[in-house]
């Protein structure tokens, strides 16, 4: 639960872990389903993780903590990230770039700077916001 940032907050309601979420987390707000759903997905300890835009609604401390559990939580497992944010991708072993659904650029993070396309046009927007 820590290392998803769950801790925090579960500490502060009223029953902790047992305190009602609402039907389908709607007590909870956006980031906090999110950390919870990353702490489920780290106790469940799969073999393959799918992570799709997992630290969208969190803010960047929060996100920073969190990305640091998923990238310990990544090791020795498969895992899928489908991200916009592409810090989240930086370390991955193997990034595909997808334009309107096609295919249009593989490699590491490195490589696709360097070939100076749509990954890197986009890793370079994001560094100025």
């Amino acid at each position: 639960l820590r290392d998803a940032e769950v801790s925090g907050f579960v500490d502060a309601m009223p029953l902790g872990l047992d305190t009602p979420a609402g039907t389908r987390g709607s007590a909870l707000s956006g980031g906090q389903r999110q950390r919870v759903a990353i702490a489920r997905a780290l106790l469940a300890d799969a073999p393959v993780l799918l992570l799709d835009e997992a630290t969208s609604a969190l803010d960047t401390r929060t996100e920073a903590a969190v990305s640091a559990a998923l990238s310990r939580a990544q090791s020795g497992r498969t895992t899928l990230v489908i991200a916009h944010r592409l810090s989240t991708v930086k370390g991955a072993d193997r990034i595909l770039v997808l334009d309107h659904g096609r295919l249009v650029e593989e490699g590491t993070h490195d490589s696709l700077i360097a070939r100076n396309g749509i990954y890197a046009q986009l890793h370079e927007a994001q560094l100025r916001d």
